[in-house]
């Protein structure tokens, strides 16, 4: 059965995109604390390179504790205030949720491969010097969400084997998708593309232009 979006759990802060999300899930289900705090503080790196502020401008943003710590609140917002972990900081309560979300910021880097970007090349390669255990963790939703980004290319045909090969390979080696692993269907994928492309296009407004009424012309005298 096709897993749609409707079916799923609400993306609570689409900025960051079902598969973080999917991450915070596999995270709650650790039952070791200190594994599943060391898995936390991965997930936010890869929150944090996803904001990617490494433009000189935007360098001192990590220097910020209200930028990690807002990152730690969206961890916990995400989790829906059930994650269980050691934060450095205060965990948010639902009334003093924080709404607003970093946005990416670009720079320009060689990119080894066009169809995913730098941004998620960058998190390949932070994903990669984790721990293994969390890069079991993390490498399924992240497998998945390449798949997606390579169907935004082509739709025909998407090889599974090809999309574990690219992740290897763009990790140097260190993140191999495991061979029982099942692939998302190609329609799923398309499915969630299509919902999250939706929730970034900004709706234009129709003018409604008013029609002119002609007057009527009157007999003519003579």
């Amino acid at each position: 059965m096709i897993e749609y979006n409707t079916k799923r759990n609400k993306l609570v802060i689409k900025e960051y995109g079902r598969n973080v999300q999917k991450m915070i899930e596999e995270c709650m289900t650790i039952e070791d604390r200190e594994k599943r705090n060391e898995t936390a503080r991965a997930i936010v790196r890869v929150m944090d390179q996803l904001n990617e502020v490494k433009d000189p401008a935007n360098v001192g943003k990590r220097e910020s504790a209200d930028y990690w710590h807002k990152l730690w609140d969206h961890l916990f917002i995400m989790s829906d205030y059930a994650l269980e972990i050691d934060s450095p900081f205060p965990k948010p309560v639902p009334e003093t949720k924080e709404k607003e979300v970093v946005k990416p910021e670009y720079n320009k880097h060689h990119i080894r491969l066009r169809t995913y970007g730098r941004n998620m090349e960058n998190v390949i390669k932070m994903v990669a010097t984790y721990p293994e255990d969390v890069r079991n963790v993390l490498v399924r939703p992240l497998a998945n969400h390449l798949k997606m980004m390579y169907l935004t290319y082509n739709r025909d045909s998407v090889n599974d084997a090809l999309i574990a090969h690219q992740i290897n390979e763009l990790s140097d080696g260190k993140l191999t998708v495991p061979e029982d692993f099942t692939f998302a269907t190609t329609n799923a994928l398309l499915h969630t593309a299509n919902s999250n492309a939706s929730f970034y296009v900004t709706p234009t407004k129709k003018k409604n232009k008013k029609k002119k009424k002609k007057k009527k012309k009157g007999p003519i005298n003579l």
